[in-house]
């Protein structure tokens, strides 16, 4: 049984904290395949791998802090998450 508001698991109910959560986790999945692509590549790029894993890391800290935040701090955190997913399939 998942523990509420654990690292990976989504908030209870709905609004601002879960669009926030679904954002992050979709940025975090994105970082997860890159670095996968990255370990994968006929030559390694070290750097970028300690990057992408410095960022998955940074949106993984903001999930965790959502257990606690205001529905308006979930709302700045969703939109931030959602125009930074944007960015990243962009590329």
């Amino acid at each position: 049984m998942p523990v509420p508001n654990a690292p990976g698991s989504s908030p209870p109910g709905g609004g601002a904290e879960q669009q926030a959560y679904d954002a992050v986790r979709a940025v975090t999945l994105w970082y997860s395949a890159q670095i996968t692509a990255e370990r994968r590549a006929p030559v390694r790029d070290e750097g970028r791998i300690r990057e992408l894993k410095a960022a998955r890391r940074a949106a993984l800290n903001d999930a965790v802090q959502l257990a606690t935040a205001d529905p308006e701090e979930a709302a700045r955190v969703a939109a931030f998450y959602t125009a930074r997913l944007r960015e990243l399939m962009e590329w």
